[in-house]
Parts: structure tokens; C-alpha cells; sequence
């Protein structure tokens, strides 16, 4: 839409000028009501949150990539949800990198493995967010809409890969980020053995409705019945990287059904975020 692209061009126009971006009253507003989960804000974190968006919008290149016209909603409703997990700890935790790219849905990535007799496999996978080392953060549009829930399970694509740019901060992603003065309680093998207690019980529950389930499913749907009693998606259990990402996204879009199932680990990411949501 013509009024979109306007903004688009003034909001540009503004990054190249200022450190931070001045988002329109109007566009702030409809960006809130599309993001149900931040109605839990209070008027002064709304207020905070909205300026991290601004100084992300400003730090940060917003490029679209197949034929997505990258509007200035779209722009702002992604910076909102990213900056939930830094609303009290800062932009500067999104530090040493400079460019999201936005896909209009699920897209491509080139892959390769090398088996144990040596042979390398390439092939693309098919993905709906990925967050490279020092690199770009893609995303698709379509995915991140779906952010209230899905089938009862809390989704936002947007702050699981942004959590994985945390995770990523010091060096590695393996689901223990850096931590600094703001974390007075938390270390390492603190956060370690709270993860490593929660990601087992996790891959616990999962071999069990595995093994509950037929060998063969009609659809996505049969299975996600099997899945449903679980706090937050099944993926969490690939690997600790993922179990911290996906876990954060429970945490902030649904996060009672988590605090119930895990409660040490719901408490560990409060002190990490320095958030309660429950609360």
C-alpha cells in the first residue's frame, strides 16, 4: 500500500540520520494489538520496549528477500518481538552483528554432512528462521504472525532466533549465554546443570510419547495429538541450543504452562531475562 511504503521511506530516512527511529503513534498501537502476548506490559515497559525497537530498527539493516515488500509494519511488529528478551537488559546484547533478512514464508538453505565413511551429502532444507554466527538473522513473515500459539504450544520465531543470537554471544551456541554484572546469582555451571536437568527430562517425555505412537501417522495432525500435553514444541529436544530457544519463546508468549511443567528452569530464565511474565 502507497501509505505503507511512505512510512517505509521516512522510517528509512530517519535510520541513516539518528541512532534511533521515531515509530509513528498509530503504527506502534496497531503493532501492539497484533501481539497479544505484550499485553502484559505495563504503560513504562511498553514505553521501554518501544524505544529498544526503535534503537534496534536504527542498528540494525532490514532487508526483504523473494518478493516480500518489506513494509514499515512489518519492520516494527519484527523489532517489537525482538526486543521482549532485552527489555531489561539492552540493545548492546544484540551486539557484533548488523543484518535481518526477511523471507514472505518458509525458504531454502543449502546444507552438506559428512557421513562416518566420509562421503559429503548436500542438500536444502527447509526453514522458517536461522541465526548465523556474526552473520544475518533470517526469518520468514509468514511464521512469525504465528505468535499467540499454535495447536496450544506458544510460537514466535522472531525471539527464538533472537534468543539464539544471545546464545551465540559468546562463541557458541549450546544453550548457555554470556552472562554480566546484571546476573549477580548466575554462572555457567549454575545455568549449566539447569539446562542439562530440564533438556533430559525433556528428551524423556519425547522417547516416551515416541514410543506411545504408531509406527505410521495419517497426518502432521495425528501427530501433533501426541504431542500436545507438552509445554512448548517438540523441536526443543534436538539440542540444548534449542531447547533454550524454544523454551524462551513459552516463556514469553505462554509461559504458565512452562512454569508449571518446569519450574527451576522457568526460574533460571527469569533471572537470565530478568523477567517474570507469570508475574
Amino acid at each position: 500500500m502507497l501509505h505503507n511504503r511512505a512510512m517505509l521511506r521516512t522510517l528509512l530516512d530517519r535510520i541513516k540520520l539518528s541512532p534511533s527511529v521515531a515509530i509513528p503513534d498509530q503504527l506502534w498501537t496497531d503493532t501492539l494489538a497484533s501481539l497479544p502476548f505484550l499485553a502484559r506490559l505495563d504503560a513504562d515497559q511498553r514505553v521501554r520496549l518501544r524505544t529498544l525497537a526503535a534503537q534496534l530498527l536504527a542498528d540494525k539493516q532490514m532487508s526483504g528477500a523473494g518478493d516480500l515488500v518489506l513494509t514499515a509494519a512489518i519492520q516494527v511488529n519484527i523489532a517489537a518481538q525482538a526486543s521482549l528478551p532485552v527489555l531489561n537488559l539492552g540493545i548492546d546484547w544484540y551486539r557484533g552483528w548488523k543484518e535481518i533478512i526477511v523471507y514472505p514464508g518458509e525458504f531454502l538453505v543449502p546444507r552438506n554432512v559428512t557421513d562416518p565413511d566420509g562421503v559429503v551429502h548436500e542438500y536444502v532444507e527447509p526453514i522458517v528462521g536461522e541465526a548465523w554466527d556474526r552473520g544475518p538473522l533470517l526469518v520468514s513473515w509468514h511464521d512469525a504472525q504465528r505468535n499467540v500459539t499454535r495447536e496450544g504450544t506458544a510460537s514466535s520465531v522472531v525471539i527464538h532466533e533472537f534468543v539464539h543470537k544471545l546464545d551465540l554471544l559468546n562463541g557458541e551456541a549450546d544453550g548457555v549465554p554470556e552472562f554480566s554484572t546484571l546476573h549477580k546469582s548466575l554462572n555457567p555451571e549454575r545455568w549449566r546443570g539447569g539446562l542439562q536437568r530440564a533438556f533430559n527430562r525433556f528428551v524423556a517425555e519425547l522417547e516416551m510419547i515416541e514410543s506411545e505412537m504408531p509406527a505410521e501417522l495419517d497426518s502432521d495432525v495425528d501427530e501433533d495429538r501426541y504431542y500436545a500435553h507438552l509445554p512448548f514444541d517438540a523441536y526443543a529436544g534436538e539440542d540444548e541450543a534449542e531447547f533454550f530457544a524454544v523454551s524462551s519463546e513459552a516463556f514469553f508468549v505462554a509461559p504458565a504452562r512452562m512454569q508449571q511443567a518446569f519450574p527451576e528452569w522457568h526460574a533460571l530464565l527469569c533471572e537470565f531475562f530478568m523477567q517474570d511474565p507469570p508475574a
